[in-house]
């Protein structure tokens, strides 16, 4: 079992910047990736970034490339997102996700999600 706490949205103007973060807990040893996903509603849940729990490599989404930043503090067990230069197109509610086997983009093989945190960016 794994818990995931996400925290940091809120409002900002666009060029603005946030920084999420993603504490986990729970038996996380297997965890193959830890992911930040996006969805506004009546839209599909789009994978922004993830990294790869034991090279540490990252990906990004095209949309967010330059701009987002995730990260990794393993003593505390946290995700981190920043995200710098924001847009209102980035508005959403943002879910950290703990993902088992394949791609970090793999939706599909996310075991977990948080509660979810909500970004609104505003022009």
């Amino acid at each position: 079992q794994v818990r995931l706490v996400d925290s940091g949205g809120g409002s900002v103007q666009a060029g603005g910047s946030l920084r999420l973060s993603c504490v986990a807990s729970g038996y996380t040893d297997t965890i193959n990736c830890m992911g930040w996903f996006r969805q506004v509603p009546g839209k599909e849940r789009e994978g922004v970034a993830g990294i790869y729990s034991i090279s540490g490599a990252a990906a990004y989404a095209d949309s967010v490339k330059g701009r987002f930043t995730i990260s990794r503090d393993n003593a505390k067990n946290t995700l981190y997102l920043q995200m710098n230069n924001l847009k209102p197109e980035d508005t959403a509610m943002y879910y950290c996700a703990a993902i088992y086997g394949g791609s970090c983009a793999d939706e599909g093989r996310v075991g977990y999600w948080g509660q979810g945190t909500q970004v609104t960016v505003s022009s």
